[in-house]
């Protein structure tokens, strides 16, 4: 069941726009007198700017719809696209509750506590918006049977770029490490133990995105069966913008 009120998309939208904003702006201290730009080196910044652009054009297109049409209908430009960008901030969350925040807990003398607001921000609270939104918010059963393999390709791109820099002699944080993670340091693991890492990764999110695609059916499957709501019609009603 899709939630069609534009009022309430739109209230739940803006506040994600706020905290999304509010943790990329901590996470490289841009109101600060030294921002740390190479924070939006890591795949945490670069996935969190592309949540808040794509939370902003939803912002916009509810807003539009909110103030030229009625005010019950779905405000979804591209289901596929937030379904894309939804499993790309998820990797960054998994990543980080999975294996960088447990192997912080161990290194505690390092000084480096996880779990802070920026972190959570940043980790967690920006990834459960996305996902919340395309639940609550997105019509279902528009994914296609490839779709999770897409949703590798901005990882796999996040890798190419993370060798090509390390090879043009480029460092992360701040300065003293060659990689951006631990599992990508061809110094410690060797080429073949950062493959295999890839590996098992790459196994292990593309189980979550499929998994993403099983619910995304059978939430279709029972929104089909609960006939035609208000929501759906209106995406289908003349003048409306296709959805992808």
């Amino acid at each position: 069941m899709v939630i069609d009120s534009r009022p309430v998309v739109l209230v739940y939208r803006l506040l994600a726009v706020v905290l999304i904003a509010t943790g990329i702006i901590r996470l490289g201290g841009l109101f600060s007198g030294d921002p740390s730009w190479t924070a939006f080196l890591f795949f945490t910044g670069m996935s969190n700017v592309l949540c808040l652009l794509w939370m902003t054009v939803l912002v916009v297109a509810t807003t539009h719809d909110l103030t030229t049409s009625v005010p019950r209908g779905v405000s979804a430009p591209a289901s596929r696209l937030s379904a894309a960008v939804m499993m790309t901030i998820t990797v960054t969350m998994l990543i980080y509750v999975v294996l960088l925040a447990p192997t912080a807990f161990e290194q505690s003398g390092s000084g480096y506590q996880p779990f802070g607001l920026t972190d959570s921000l940043v980790h967690v609270v920006t990834p459960c918006l996305v996902i919340g939104d395309w639940l609550l918010f997105t019509p279902k059963g528009r994914l296609r049977g490839w779709d999770p393999l897409l949703w590798s390709i901005p990882p796999y791109a996040y890798l190419v770029f993370v060798f090509a820099y390390v090879s043009t002699g480029g460092a992360f944080g701040d300065g003293t490490s060659r990689y951006p993670y631990p599992f990508l340091d061809v110094d410690t693991h060797g080429v073949g133990g950062v493959a295999l890492w890839i590996l098992a990764l790459s196994v292990a999110l593309v189980a979550v995105g499929y998994l993403y695609l099983a619910l995304d059916r059978v939430l279709g499957r029972r929104a089909r069966r609960g006939g035609p709501t208000t929501a759906e019609a209106d995406l289908v009603s003349p003048g409306r913008p296709g959805q992808v």
